[in-house]
């Protein structure tokens, strides 16, 4: 009896499994079919811009914007079906289809979601990859854009910078970052600090809907075009495109790149940094990034810090100000290198290459600033960390498992001081002092096996947890972390559940949120493991 209650039981997973299976293969026949039937006119372009795996170019399509090779595995998700869109009526399709046949959708723009959760997901989806959805219309006059949300950071400084010098978008340092996903969550750069977040700049966005609608802010009223510019990707529709302003950046910029290690009082400098930064004028932009090297002096692992800024005049504006203001870094006027802004955008992020064609190549991956594959955390700081605090950070950065890890201290204040935190979901505004990122890497061979690095990053975000913001622990959508907690795969979050993590990115905007979503999106068509629930889910 045993032996047959086993077999019996066997049975049953097998057909399961055999069930899910072509269930599955149902699901995506059907969609094909939604697709080729829904608007039969459209079917030969739709069909172009259509991939399975029985497509050649499949794989290449899936592989060519993920930014994170953690998710580029033989065991991860991979989608039913990739839709590259060209025109409006393929995303109303692509919505409808999905919709009808109960398939999940993930929407990519550049790629650089943190968990993956724009291209990966364990049930079945459907992607919709904008990279082909990347038009720019610079207004030069009336110092606006249109810009597709396919399009990626550095294409729009770019064509921005070839109709006018003087004038940019307050975007993202990485040239590779999708607009979509960098407004759909606030998105910081260079900028912010002089004129906010990226979020803060848009004027008008243009947005598909669960229902197939093409709406703009006037047709989606307030509290819809209130959340997109700030409420993270993936829970309110698919925004196309976005309508900007631009600002005005001097002819010349001035930065530095300043290393410091323990051995040149790292420790006390970024204590004095806390109290500095934050406080400068509101055109200077300034990082401490941190990571580990060997010693010139002793040969052994120590850790190096390394003063980033990037100051809106000229380098006679800023050696003053430096001196008055942070004579203990030992600024030296030959520290100082002046350029031009599109300039200095290549010079921060690295790029190969000084010319600014470089910010065109969408699928370059600077593997000196980001690891293949990574795991990240975010931390935002309200009260300045002492010193012995550092010092415990230090002591676990130089353990053997964190050759490959680097901090970023971010600072903050300026305008972000001025904007009230309601002004968009993005709530980490006035008393902010900077923010953290935390990052370690892994080599691509490694990806079977990543755990000692994820265990090592989640230890620091234990013992960081003393010296940040309390109640919530505050982190930014942008850099999605799902240890901070994750919807039910079956997208039926309870508002309890959700709350957890979305009070860690949103506060108190989090109910506001929560309300828009049942409002524009009862059904919960638009999800994902942290996406805004309606409030009777």
């Amino acid at each position: 009896m045993k032996s047959l209650h086993h077999l019996l039981l066997l049975f049953v997973v097998v057909f399961s499994l055999a069930l899910a299976t072509c269930s599955s293969a149902d699901s995506h026949e059907d969609f094909l079919d939604c697709l080729s039937s829904y608007h039969p006119e459209e079917y030969s372009s739709i069909s172009r811009v259509v991939y399975t795996e029985r497509k050649s170019s499949y794989s290449a399509i899936l592989e060519s914007s993920i930014q994170n090779q953690r998710f580029s595995t033989p065991s991860t998700p991979k989608p039913l079906v990739i839709v590259t869109p060209l025109n409006t009526s393929h995303v109303q399709t692509t919505v409808h289809c999905s919709k009808s046949h109960g398939l999940q959708i993930r929407t990519r723009s550049g790629g650089h979601d943190f968990e993956g959760l724009s291209y990966v997901s364990d049930v079945p989806f459907v992607v919709i990859d904008l990279s082909q959805f990347r038009l720019i219309d610079v207004d030069v006059e009336n110092r606006e854009a249109w810009v597709q949300s396919g399009a990626i950071t550095g294409e729009l400084y770019y064509r921005i910078n070839e109709r006018a010098t003087n004038l940019t978008f307050p975007g993202a340092l990485c040239h590779t970052v999708g607009i979509g996903g960098l407004i759909s969550g606030g998105g910081y750069g260079l900028l912010f600090r002089k004129y906010g977040l990226a979020g803060d700049n848009v004027i008008d966005a243009q947005l598909v809907d669960a229902n197939g609608r093409v709406l703009n802010r006037r047709s989606m009223g307030e509290d819809l075009f209130w959340a997109i510019r700030g409420g993270g990707g993936g829970s309110f529709g698919i925004v196309l495109s976005w309508k900007v302003k631009l600002v005005p950046i001097p002819s010349t910029v001035t930065v530095f790149a300043v290393g410091r290690t323990l051995e040149q009082n790292t420790t006390q400098l970024l204590h004095r940094w806390q109290y500095v930064a934050p406080n400068l004028p509101n055109d200077a932009y300034s990082v401490v990034s941190i990571s580990t090297m060997n010693s010139t002096e002793t040969g052994n692992r120590t850790v190096l810090a390394t003063f980033i800024s990037v100051f809106q005049g000229s380098a006679n504006e800023l050696m003053p100000l430096m001196q008055e203001r942070f004579p203990e870094l030992g600024l030296v006027r030959e520290n100082l290198i002046e350029m031009t802004w599109i300039e200095s955008l290549i010079f921060l992020a690295q790029l190969p290459n000084e010319t600014p064609e470089i910010l065109l190549n969408r699928t370059y991956r600077n593997t000196r600033l980001l690891s293949p594959a990574f795991k990240a955390k975010s931390d935002y700081v309200r009260k300045p960390m002492p010193e012995i605090a550092l010092q415990g950070l230090w002591s676990q950065l130089l353990e053997d498992v964190a050759t490959t890890a680097t901090m970023n201290f971010i600072s903050y204040g300026g305008k972000m001081d001025e904007i009230p935190e309601s002004a968009l979901p993005f709530p980490h505004r006035k008393g902010t002092l900077y923010k953290i990122d935390y990052n370690i890497g892994w080599r691509e061979e490694e990806n079977n096996n990543p755990q000692r690095y994820i265990n090592w990053i989640r230890k620091v975000y234990r013992y960081m947890g003393a010296f940040v913001s309390k109640s919530p622990r505050e982190a930014y959508i942008n850099y999605r972390d799902l240890d901070i907690g994750r919807n039910n795969d079956d997208g039926r979050t309870s508002y309890t559940q959700a709350s957890v993590w979305g009070r860690k990115y949103f506060k108190k905007n989090f109910d506001r949120l929560v309300y828009v979503k049942s409002k524009t999106d009862p059904e919960n068509f638009f999800r994902h493991e942290q996406s805004i629930p309606p409030s009777f889910h």
